[in-house]
């Protein structure tokens, strides 16, 4: 979500260890050790995997999506493994699985295919130019040893530095001297003599993605060659992984409104927004749907969109790209850009409905964060309404509702390469649904809902998947009545945030009624907070603004392979005495390592726990601060065992509120996660 950082928080302490690793320059952000790689004569067997893990630890989690992973470490390379790192700020850190490979100019990787396929995404990082703005470069695409395209990668999307709201400048100064950073515990401005800090500054948001279909289909067993050319003005090509699918014919609507009739260009060379706006004039006298055939549609500006169907040839044919444009005078919300996105009425002037959108890509330009951009893929209020089968890459957002509004439905969407979050539900949203929706590299919450002066209420994500948020949360709710998590996969947050979240916090109204996280999976979260410089856990609750005490069910979650903690209940330091997290319930939970604890408490309030299983764990099973006054009595926070917690964790030594504080206890790295 749209944030700003928060001031120092918790307690002053040692200097961070070395879970935060500094860039001192663009080398050292592809200087993490190698491990040992598959050489040509190796026999090359595909390796599907979900999130990077074995896709029977997380069946029946997760979106149902039309591709099939396979992550580049796994493939045959005659380039360099780098990672595992989980380390902020460098290139492993932010990769799916924690690892990629690394090219230099005449190195490949290559993958076999696992099943038919037709179309392939690439995932990857090139670098940046020396003073911002991004590069090209070529990567060959070769099938079964033929040549068969040459993509253009490009960095302009990515790269981004420095302090919220972050710059594309790597070689800029300290964005906010008077706040708190880690790397020197200190204050800058308030610091004398003035601390020396490296630049680049805090470099990240290092990868994007592209799709291509590959003009044919291609049987299982054939074999994908991404090659670095000799010759590439890149000093190195990181790929992450690749995505191969059937993709469908394309989608073919006969009787509807084609905007082809209406003006649009399908090359891409004109701009197509004002035929998209005739197209839904008519279609709205007529009663009819409006089509989009297959092609490229240059759009700079939002499109208006009320009681309406847009329904695209397939998010592979149908493209509505954009540039981002400068406004000549800032609009009354603030924007000073616009750019492509298609956007219900304002809640204040009764806001859209009846709006069902599907089957068609969006591409913003979007290459920095200013919040008060309406900068987004989707945005407005729109209820009663549906989104189906969309792909968004490169806008703010690709999804931000502003309420009031209720009954809205996003489904089989993905969501890639955004500047903030991919979805968040803001303001008095209501019986509303984000399902089987796939979403990777956002650069805040992947997946949020805000309740800021309106309550949210009745609202669920479910079975959704989110990878690589470069800062904040997987799944985030801030605040709202009556909210279901449930049966999502969420994987490799990387800091300032988790996993799974409840936060009162950022002015949010007070959780109501219950809120529910159900049959959700985590892997490799649980992420080092670096502004707090302590572990987080894989789902963490947090009171900031104020108490959390409604009803809040954990029930059959899975936390896989978290770094620090499983679980965290905190609050910060300023308000540890005025808000507590109580009427909290673990049931049904297994944890399958931790670098620390099971369980980090440090607020004061209540948590039971009943069949929640772990083994791997790596510190104590609870580290139980309370609210830090170590009082005879035990700590402010109490457990409740209610039976079938095995894995001697829970053991009744800490029941029910045995001070057992270890402000920032040492890490041991667990095994990797296997079936229970």
């Amino acid at each position: 979500m749209f944030r700003s950082i928060l001031p120092p928080r918790g307690r002053p302490g040692r200097p961070a260890t070395a879970a935060v690793a500094l860039a001192t320059g663009l080398a050292v952000l592809v200087a993490a050790p190698a491990v040992a790689v598959a050489g040509p004569s190796d026999t090359a067997r595909p390796v599907v995997t979900r999130a990077a893990l074995d896709p029977a630890l997380v069946a029946g989690r997760g979106a149902d999506v039309d591709f099939l992973e396979q992550e580049a470490e796994n493939a045959r390379t005659t380039g360099e493994v780098i990672g595992p790192d989980r380390s902020a700020y460098t290139l492993p850190g932010e990769a799916s699985g924690r690892r990629a490979v690394r090219l230099t100019p005449g190195e490949y990787v290559e993958f076999v295919l696992p099943s038919a396929a037709n179309g392939i995404t690439v995932r990857y990082s090139i670098p940046d130019a020396p003073t911002g703005g991004g590069t090209t470069a070529p990567l060959r695409v070769a099938v079964n040893g033929t040549h068969l395209r040459t993509m253009t990668l490009t960095s302009q999307y990515s790269w981004l530095y420095n302090q919220y709201p972050f710059t594309n400048d790597p070689q800029a100064g300290l964005l906010h001297p008077d706040w708190w950073i880690t790397e020197c515990q200190c204050v800058p401005s308030a610091t004398t003599p003035s601390p020396s800090i490296d630049k680049p500054f805090r470099p990240t948001h290092f990868y994007d993605e592209q799709r291509l279909l590959l003009g044919r289909t291609y049987r299982a067993g054939d074999r994908i060659r991404l090659t670095a050319p000799a010759g590439s003005a890149a000093a190195w090509t990181v790929i992450d992984l690749l995505d191969s699918e059937l993709v469908a014919p394309p989608h073919v609507r006969l009787l509807a409104a084609n905007v082809l009739a209406f003006g649009a260009d399908p090359t891409g060379r004109r701009d197509s927004a004002d035929a998209l706006d005739r197209a839904i004039a008519f279609a709205r006298r007529t009663h009819l749907k409006v089509y989009v055939p297959p092609g490229i549609y240059q759009v700079n500006r939002h499109i208006s969109v009320d009681d309406v169907t847009i329904e695209g040839a397939g998010n592979w044919y149908t493209i509505f790209k954009g540039r981002e444009v400068a406004l000549p005078t800032p609009a009354p919300d603030g924007s000073v850009h616009t750019g492509v996105g298609f956007y219900g009425r304002d809640a204040a002037d009764g806001g859209s409905r009846n709006v069902h959108l599907s089957g068609f890509a969006i591409e913003g330009d979007v290459r920095e964060r200013i919040d008060t951009d309406q900068v987004n893929a989707i945005g407005g209020a729109l209820s009663d309404s549906t989104i189906d089968g969309l792909h968004l890459r490169h806008t703010k957002a690709g999804l931000w509702f502003d309420g009031p509004m209720r009954n809205v439905r996003v489904t089989n969407t993905i969501v890639v390469d955004q500047i903030a979050d991919a979805l968040n539900f803001h303001t008095g949203v209501t019986d509303s649904l984000v399902a089987h929706t796939f979403v990777r590299n956002t650069g805040d919450d992947g997946l949020a809902m805000w309740s800021e002066k309106t309550a949210n209420a009745r609202n669920t994500f479910d079975h959704n998947t989110v990878q690589s948020p470069t800062l904040a949360n997987g799944i985030a709710i801030y605040g709202g009545t009556d909210t279901t998590v449930s049966h999502n996969l969420v994987a490799d947050p990387v800091r300032e945030g988790s996993g799974l979240h409840a936060g009162a916090r950022f002015g949010a109204e007070p959780f109501a009624g219950y809120l529910r996280f159900t049959g959700n999976t985590t892997a490799r979260a649980g992420t080092y907070d670096l502004n707090w410089n302590i572990g987080l856990g894989a789902i963490w609750m947090f009171a900031l603004d104020r108490s959390i005490e409604a009803s809040v069910e954990v029930t059959g979650d899975a936390y896989l392979d978290s770094t620090y903690n499983a679980i965290m209940l905190v609050s910060d330091w300023p308000v540890k005495d005025l808000y507590s997290i109580t009427n909290v319930r673990f049931r049904d939970v297994r944890v399958d390592g931790t670098g620390t604890s099971v369980l980090s408490a440090r607020a004061a309030g209540s948590a039971s726990f009943a069949n929640v299983d772990a083994r791997n764990v790596g510190a104590v099973g609870v580290n139980n601060c309370g609210s830090f006054h170590f009082t005879p009595a035990g700590s402010e926070f109490t457990l409740t065992d209610l039976g079938g917690n095995d894995g001697g964790w829970l053991a009744p030594w800490l029941l029910p509120n045995t001070l057992t504080c270890d402000d920032r206890p040492p890490v041991a790295p667990p095994p990797p996660p296997a079936q229970w």
